[in-house]
């Protein structure tokens, strides 16, 4: 995939919404706003609305409406126009004095006529057609008091938030995650009168809920229109149960048959369940400075891919905690500094050292190119030099301007290499390399023997020790690493034991964090009881050994663990790079757990490694640690929220 094709893909979708926000109030829901976020920046609507006030609002129930001085409105949303966000949309429309609305859905008209139950062959004769959005522009010139008021409704491909040239990510399908085993039962559950499922390799297409099913249609529309602009025939492929689905309804959607009867290139998508692998996303192996940065910073408000960056170190607040609400945050994202630009680029494809080296050279390089006074000092990069070296713009507005973008990821690397979090990172490596070794050395019931000592409760705890959630990462590394083993006789006694310890630190807090509310099922510590307690714990672990059993169905793939040998010590070896190295390496056979999903007739006649010319791996979002205990405990996987 050519990687200019992402940012440009993203970029003309924007430039069509762009060409109607002229003089208009504009509502974007949360994951367009990540999208614009990434690939243009909020400051380039703000410049296409031409407006000397600011008429961006969130796309919700309360959103306040236009005012008899604002005629005009365009609603940006990522989401199915249909239930509570037509209901949405008809309240604000209806307390406004619009005379034209321009409705934009990040949802194709195919897709639209799926969740609105309409046959694929009445579908098909349907196409060049848009029934369900002409039946909405009426809708809104009732609602606007006068159908000869003008309304227009799009489908704009808004899929993607291109974070880097190579990298991509799906806000809106963020919360999307890979099936587990317990998932089966649930399934079972909803179709008594049909066949029972016995495994994860038996769910197909027809066993998943219809909200569930619906989802992937709305992520392979996107997926379909991103090979169009492409100009690409894509080959399917997957690993894993989920990415199977997925891959299956890509490879034969309908409405991409005749695009890819002409198109020029051909691309290979490789779709990977991410609960494979689950060592790597909880693990401290990683030697990223972006990656520490988003594990530790505060995510941005509404954001599910960025941080804020405390930015009174520019200012002549003082710099206690208050003034940080005072100003607004910086971020990741700097579309518009191509210094910035470049150094985040740099910044997620270079090690932690040079990382730090890397952003000290461009603070120089802006510093001298602006005439500060500037002291050159070599050697090791601390927090305090990269702090001097910001504070040189401070009272220099024209500086100021120029490298705004800079400086933010400049107090972003300082702010996470100060962050007492950081300080434990070191701590978290030692510990899982540890566990590396007593896997292969010992069995589970040792390793949890060793975890134990390290669960104490609030009142015993320094600074340096593990809380809640930091031990529900550790748990999760431990389970995963491991995959699928042999139960041992005193596995369920050391078991047991870390789950009561657990169910009474739980107890114990003076605080539930938001993780632990959602898994005890508490709001307040004060109402959880150590019965209440118990039974989470008890629930949690039984998601742990969902895990353990994630890599099951696989052959080649069965491990991300290497034993440990006279020469080397035990590691862990990413998933992800196991799967591309058999895909690039044409000694070897075709890899069976690599799955082609064939889109017609002649793909069945064809070999799995002649159809590798290129790959694309794309991601629902950055994860931070935290996010997969989240992630893994969901209620709503199989019922996801559409707005319905």
């Amino acid at each position: 995939m050519s990687a200019p094709g992402v940012l440009s893909f993203t970029q003309q979708g924007w430039e069509q919404v762009l060409a109607k926000v002229k003089r208009a109030v504009v509502y974007l829901d949360a994951a367009c706003v990540e999208s614009l976020h990434w690939a243009c920046g909020s400051t380039r609507l703000l410049e296409a609305v031409g407006s000397p006030v600011c008429y961006l609002r969130e796309f919700e129930p309360k959103a306040v409406g236009g005012g008899a001085e604002q005629p005009k409105a365009v609603f940006v949303l990522s989401c199915l126009l249909k239930g509570r966000t037509v209901e949405t949309l008809r309240d604000i429309v209806c307390r406004s004095h619009f005379q034209y609305c321009v409705v934009v859905t990040a949802v194709s008209h195919a897709v639209h006529l799926t969740a609105n139950h309409v046959p694929a062959a009445a579908a098909a004769e349907l196409e060049g057609q848009h029934p369900v959005f002409e039946q909405l522009e009426e809708k809104l010139c009732e609602w606007m008091g006068n159908m000869n008021y003008t309304a227009e409704v799009l489908h704009v491909p808004l899929l993607l938030a291109p974070v880097a040239p190579h990298l991509a990510l799906t806000p809106t399908f963020a919360s999307l995650f890979p099936l587990l085993p317990k998932d089966v039962h649930l399934l079972n559950s909803a179709r008594p009168d049909r066949r029972r499922l016995g495994s994860l390799g038996e769910v197909d297409a027809s066993s998943l809920t219809p909200e569930l099913l619906l989802q992937i249609r709305c992520l392979v529309s996107g997926l379909s229109s991103l090979c169009e602009h492409l100009g690409v025939r894509e080959e399917c492929f997957a690993v894993g149960t989920l990415s199977r689905i997925i891959a299956a309804d890509l490879a034969n959607y309908a409405p991409a048959k005749n695009r890819r009867k002409t198109a020029a290139g051909r691309a290979s998508v490789v779709f990977v369940d991410r609960t494979l692998d689950l060592t790597g996303a909880v693990g401290h192996h990683g030697d990223s400075l972006v990656e520490k940065i988003i594990s530790v910073l505060p995510q941005l408000p509404g954001h599910t891919n960025d941080v804020m960056v405390n930015m009174v170190e520019l200012t002549a607040l003082p710099t206690q905690d208050e003034s940080q609400h005072v100003v607004a945050p910086g971020c990741l994202a700097q579309t518009s500094d191509p210094g910035a630009k470049a150094l985040w680029e740099a910044l997620l494809s270079t090690k932690h050292k040079e990382a730090v080296m890397e952003v000290r050279r461009h603070l120089v390089e802006a510093a001298s190119r602006e005439k500060l006074p500037i002291k050159m000092s070599l050697g090791r990069v601390t927090p305090g030099q990269l702090t001097s070296y910001i504070q040189l713009f401070k009272n220099n507005l024209k500086a100021l301007r120029n490298h705004c973008g800079l400086l933010q990821l400049g107090l972003a690397t300082v702010q996470m290499l100060k962050h007492p979090q950081t300080a434990k990172w070191d701590n978290f490596l030692a510990f899982e390399r540890l566990l590396l070794q007593s896997i292969g050395d010992s069995g589970m019931s040792v390793v949890l023997n060793q975890l134990l000592p390290m669960i104490k409760p609030l009142p015993q705890r320094t600074s340096d020790d593990y809380g809640p959630e930091e031990l529900l990462l550790l748990l999760t590394y431990i389970y995963s690493v491991t995959g699928e083993f042999t139960v041992e006789k005193d596995l369920g006694e050391a078991e047991e034991k870390v789950k009561k310890a657990l169910a009474q630190l739980f107890c114990e807090e003076s605080e539930l964090s938001p993780l632990l509310q959602k898994i005890t099922g508490c709001d307040s510590a004060v109402d959880l009881t150590f019965h209440k307690s118990k039974v989470a714990v008890d629930e949690l672990f039984a998601s742990l050994w969902d895990i353990t059993r994630a890599r099951s169905l696989m052959k080649q793939f069965k491990s991300v663990y290497v034993p440990g040998s006279h020469t080397h010590q035990a590691s862990y070896k990413p998933l992800l790079k196991q799967i591309m190295e058999e895909i690039f390496n044409p000694e070897k056979p075709d890899p069976v757990d690599i799955e082609h999903m064939p889109s017609g007739i002649t793909d069945l006649l064809k070999t799995g490694f002649s159809m590798f010319m290129k790959a694309i791996v794309l991601s629902t979002r950055l994860l931070k640690p935290l996010n997969i205990p989240e992630l893994l405990l969901a209620t709503d996987r199989l019922h996801p929220d559409l707005g319905f």
